[in-house]
C-alpha cells in the first residue's frame, strides 16, 4: 500500500493540554483510497498553540534531518487544513517541491503551497458567495477550471461544485499556476509548474469523498500518483 505523510495539526484540549492531531474524516478517506498514513510530527521544542508564528525559531539542522527521515519513508505528502502554519510545514513543502514528491494541499495546505518562494499572506473573504458553509454534507458553490491544468486532466470538466470552509483566500504568486477560480474571482486551486503532481485546492475533498464523484477522483488520482 502507498504511504502518505500527513503533517499533524495543532489544538488545545479542554484541560489546556496541547496536542497534535489528524482529523478523522481525512484519516478515513485516505484509508478508503488505499493509503497508509505516516503522521509527520512537528518537532520544534515549543508549544505551537501558544506561540505566534513570528516567534518561532528557525529549524536547526538536526530538526531538518528528522523531517528528512519522514520524507524518506513516504510516497507522497498531504498538507491538511487547519489554522496555523509551522516552520516544519514550510520546510516540508520546500523539500516536496525540490524533490518532486507528489503533494496535495487542502485548504490551509493550499495556502501553504501558495507562499512558495514568497512571504505567506492571505486576505479575508469579502464576497456574497458563502465560502464558510455550516453543513458538511452539501456542496455550496461553483468553481471554474482552467483546461491546461492537472485538475482538468483529473476531472475532465470546465466547472464543478465544491464545499467551502475558509474565511481567508490567497493572493497570486508568479511562481505558481492558478488552475481554478470561483465566480467572485477567488483562487480555488493552484499547481507548481513543471512538477508531476504538486497541487493545492481550497475546498475539502476528504469531507465529500463519500458522496461526490469529483472529490473521489481528486483523492484517488493523488494516491495513484504516489504509487508511481
Amino acid at each position: 500500500m502507498v504511504k502518505i505523510g500527513i503533517p499533524l495539526r495543532f489544538a488545545s484540549l479542554s484541560d489546556d493540554r496541547n496536542v497534535q492531531y489528524l482529523e478523522e474524516r481525512l484519516r478515513r478517506t485516505i484509508q478508503k483510497a488505499g493509503g497508509i498514513i505516516i503522521p509527520i510530527v512537528a518537532n520544534q521544542d515549543i508549544f505551537y498553540n501558544e506561540t505566534k508564528y513570528r516567534e518561532y525559531n528557525d529549524l536547526t539542522e538536526e530538526e531538518k534531518k528528522e523531517l528528512d527521515k519522514y520524507l524518506e519513508m513516504v510516497d507522497g505528502v498531504l498538507f491538511p487544513g487547519g489554522y496555523k502554519i509551522s516552520k516544519c510545514d514550510e520546510y516540508l513543502r520546500d523539500k516536496c517541491i525540490e524533490k518532486d514528491i507528489p503533494t496535495l494541499g487542502i485548504c490551509l495546505g493550499m495556502q501553504l503551497i501558495s507562499s512558495y518562494k514568497k512571504s505567506f499572506y492571505v486576505e479575508k473573504n469579502k464576497t456574497t458567495i458563502n465560502h464558510c458553509q455550516e453543513k458538511y454534507d452539501v456542496l455550496t458553490h461553483k468553481v471554474k477550471i482552467e483546461k491546461d491544468s492537472i485538475l482538468y486532466k483529473i476531472l475532465q470538466k470546465d466547472e464543478i461544485m465544491v464545499n467551502s470552509f475558509h474565511n481567508y483566500h490567497i493572493i497570486e504568486n508568479s511562481n505558481l499556476k492558478i488552475s481554478s477560480r470561483s465566480s467572485d474571482g477567488i483562487f480555488e486551486s493552484i499547481e507548481v509548474p513543471n512538477k508531476k503532481f504538486i497541487i493545492g485546492i481550497q475546498w475539502h475533498p476528504e469531507i465529500s469523498y463519500d458522496f461526490d464523484d469529483n472529490s473521489r477522483k481528486i483523492i484517488d488520482f493523488f494516491i495513484e500518483e504516489c504509487k508511481k
